[in-house]
């Protein structure tokens, strides 16, 4: 598939995509189809942003593809939704191995059935190597969840002796949390119109930029994303400093590259 070349600099490009794949549903109610007919619609949405993120060498992409919320949902839509999710891994898993992606799953798995958990487990193993592309799937997920699971963690290092409660820092609680091994998200995308997070990765998206847009997730395309990258490529990221300070630090090479700020 060609994505349309769309002059974007690779130091304004983010190192970290996070999505938020909205619009399944209503997707499908707009052509009076069955709710799961937009679901399966978003996993060749999902295929074309991989295929967009590969050519542009972005370095991580991660998808929120069902909240720890999402178990409220009718048990039908639920139970397709993992059945989806399990023979997607089964066909796509080969793929993206042949094409560098490493894939990795975050979020509680316990409430996942033995079948998926397997599957999960050996696609995980399969790509582990892979450094072209890193694509995180955040099912089962939530940000307080995540949030939680750290400071049990950390919880439990004190308690071992291990830690002392002084020696707690952001540092220290960053690297309990699911994606510390990840560059925090540079871009944060959401479909189908809603404009909030929905309990998604809370801690790392302090200072993402944000970018909403009301096409439906089924409807998001390569040229759809290139939008978006244009749009954040726009921005300047000042993390407290003032735009003044971050033009002086980039002219100065006091950051390596541009997109540190942007």
């Amino acid at each position: 598939m060609e994505v349309p070349a769309v002059p974007i600099d690779d130091d304004r490009l983010p190192r970290h995509i996070a999505i938020v794949m909205d619009g399944n549903g209503r997707w499908a109610k707009k052509r009076f189809l069955p709710r799961t007919a937009g679901h399966r619609a978003g996993v060749a949405a999902v295929r074309k942003v991989i295929e967009c993120c590969l050519k542009r060498r972005i370095g991580a992409l991660t998808l929120f593809a069902f909240s720890s919320e999402n178990w409220r949902r009718p048990p039908q839509e639920v139970s397709l939704l993992m059945e989806l999710f399990l023979t997607t891994l089964e066909r796509e898993t080969e793929k993206l191995h042949e094409n560098g992606v490493r894939l990795r799953v975050v979020g509680d798995r316990g409430a996942f059935s033995s079948a998926l958990q397997e599957r999960i487990a050996a696609a995980e193993r399969l790509t582990n190597e892979n450094t072209h592309l890193n694509l995180t799937i955040a099912a089962n997920y939530g940000g307080r969840w995540d949030i939680l699971q750290a400071t049990r963690a950390l919880a439990e290092k004190v308690a071992r002796g291990d830690l002392y409660p002084d020696d707690i820092s952001a540092d220290s609680f960053r690297s309990q949390l699911t994606l510390a091994d990840l560059p925090e998200p540079d871009l944060f995308i959401r479909t189908g119109g809603e404009q909030r997070i929905s309990n998604f990765l809370l801690w790392q998206l302090a200072y993402t930029e944000l970018y909403f847009t009301s096409a439906l997730w089924p409807d998001f395309d390569d040229q759809s994303l290139d939008l978006a990258l244009k749009d954040y490529a726009s921005r300047q990221r000042r993390f407290g400093y003032t735009g003044e300070q971050v033009e002086d630090l980039v002219s100065e090479n006091v950051c390596t590259k541009t997109s540190e700020f942007r």
